[in-house]
C-alpha cells in the first residue's frame, strides 16, 4: 500500500503537490487546497529562492525545505490571509497563580466573564474614587510599573515572547498580585505581546523576537483589590529611522494627551489632542480600541476614544481614574482581528506602537499613577529626568 501524504499546513490528506517544487526537483510538499498552499506560500517560495541560485547539494536543499516547512498548526488559521510577518506560534500551558493570592471574579471562571462589569454594562456614570481607594490605586500601580520594568529588562533578539509573558507572570505573583489579564474573557496569558504590525492583544508564544522588531508589552496587575494598567513599546536591537519615529510620536502623543487633564474637560478632547499630535507625521490613530475607567474593575467608565472628533461622553472630576493608551500606526488606521479572536493587526501590514498610563485626576490637574522611574527603560529621546 502506498504510503498517504499529508498536507504540511493541515495534516489533511492531500495529493497536490507544488509544480515548482516538481520542476526544480525538490523534495515532495503536499497541500490539500489551494488555500492551505496560499497560507504557507511566504515561506514556501524560500526553497525555490535558493533552488533557483544553483551549486547546492540535495541534502542542502531537504535542509532548506524542512526549515522552510510549518512547524505549528492552529485549524483557525487556515486560509487566513496574513497582512504582515507575525504568525501564531506554539503556546505554553496556562502558568499558576498561588492559591492565596487574591484575584478578581473571573479568574476561575470556566468562562472568563468578569461578572461585575457585566453588571454595570451600559452604565456611563464614572467612579469618585474616596482617598482609600486612591490609596489602592497608587499601590496597584506602583506595583504594574515594577512589573513592566522587569519585562523591558528581557527584551532582546532571540527571546520568546512568552519567555516576556514568564517574566511578567513571576514578577507579578511575586509581589502578591496577580496578573489581570489571565482568563480575562478566557486570554491564555499573563500579559500581552504585540509585535510589528500586531496593535494590540497580541497572545505571548514561542516566537523568537527578531533583530529590527519592535515590541509592546501591556501589563495589568491586580493588587489588594485594585487594578494597575500601563504599557510600553520596546525596539528589538537595532531598529530603523521610521520605527524610531513611529515609537517617539505614539510617546508623545500620550504625553500630550495628559498634559490637557483637569477637572472640567470633556473626555472627548484626548482624540483631539493626539490626532492633533501625530498628524504632522504622517501617523494614524486606531478607532476600534480606546481608553477605558479602571479601579476595583479592569474595565469599566469611561471610554476615553483617541481619535478626533469622537463622541465620548462625560466631563473629567478629581477622584475618577482611567488609562489613555493611543496606537499609532505607521500606515492606515484601519485594522483587523486575527482568527483567534484576539490579536489585533493592522490591515495594510504596517507597524503600529502604543503607550498607556494609568491616571488619576486631582482637584488641581492629573497624577500618573504607572509614572516611568529612574529604572524604567529609557528611550532615546527622553532627557535625564526619563519621563
Amino acid at each position: 500500500m502506498a504510503e498517504q501524504k499529508t498536507c504540511g499546513v493541515c495534516g489533511k490528506p492531500s495529493t497536490l503537490r507544488c509544480p515548482k517544487c516538481v520542476s526544480l526537483g525538490l523534495p515532495d510538499s503536499f497541500f490539500c487546497s489551494q488555500a492551505c498552499f496560499k497560507t504557507q506560500w511566504p515561506t514556501h517560495k524560500l526553497i525555490h529562492e535558493v533552488a533557483a541560485a544553483g551549486g547546492l547539494s540535495a541534502s542542502t536543499l531537504a535542509a532548506v525545505a524542512a526549515a522552510a516547512a510549518p512547524k505549528y498548526h492552529d485549524p483557525r488559521f487556515v486560509g487566513y490571509e496574513f497582512t504582515g510577518e507575525v504568525r501564531p506560534h506554539p503556546l505554553s500551558p496556562r502558568r499558576a497563580v498561588p492559591a492565596e493570592i487574591p484575584r478578581p471574579d473571573y479568574a476561575d471562571s470556566p468562562t472568563g466573564e468578569p461578572r461585575s462589569e457585566m453588571q454595570l454594562r451600559g452604565n456611563n456614570a464614572v467612579e469618585v474614587k474616596t482617598p482609600e481607594q486612591i490609596a489602592g490605586m497608587r499601590e496597584a500601580c506602583r506595583v504594574a510599573r515594577e512589573v513592566i520594568d522587569c519585562a523591558a529588562k528581557a527584551i532582546k533578539p532571540g527571546v520568546t515572547t512568552d519567555e516576556i509573558d514568564r517574566v511578567v507572570h513571576e514578577a507579578t505573583i511575586s509581589r502578591g498580585a496577580y496578573p489581570s489579564p489571565l482568563n480575562y474573557r478566557c486570554f491564555p496569558k499573563s500579559v500581552c505581546t504585540s509585535v510589528n504590525e500586531v496593535i494590540c492583544h497580541g497572545i505571548p508564544d514561542a516566537r523568537p523576537l527578531r533583530e529590527g522588531d519592535i515590541v509592546n508589552v501591556d501589563v495589568t496587575c491586580f493588587y489588594k483589590g485594585y487594578h494597575g494598567d500601563l504599557n510600553e513599546t520596546y525596539p528589538v536591537g537595532e531598529i530603523d529611522e521610521a520605527s524610531k519615529l513611529l515609537i517617539q510620536a505614539t510617546y508623545e502623543s500620550l504625553r500630550a494627551a495628559i498634559a490637557v487633564c483637569k477637572p472640567g474637560v470633556r473626555y472627548r478632547e484626548i482624540g483631539d489632542v493626539i490626532s492633533k499630535s501625530v498628524r504632522p507625521h504622517s501617523l494614524s490613530v486606531v478607532n476600534s480600541y480606546c481608553g477605558h475607567g479602571i479601579g476595583r474593575l479592569f474595565h469599566t467608565a469611561p471610554n476615553v476614544p483617541h481619535y478626533a472628533k469622537n463622541k465620548a461622553v462625560g466631563f473629567m472630576r478629581a477622584g475618577h481614574t482611567f488609562t489613555i493608551e493611543p496606537m499609532i500606526n505607521a500606515g492606515s488606521y484601519h485594522d483587523e482581528l486575527w482568527p483567534d479572536e484576539w490579536t489585533a493587526v493592522t490591515r495594510d501590514g504596517k507597524r503600529s506602537a502604543q503607550f498607556e498610563h494609568t491616571l488619576l485626576i486631582t482637584d488641581t490637574g492629573v497624577e500618573v499613577l504607572t509614572e516611568r522611574t529612574a529604572n524604567s527603560y529609557h528611550y532615546w529621546f527622553l532627557g535625564p529626568e526619563n519621563k
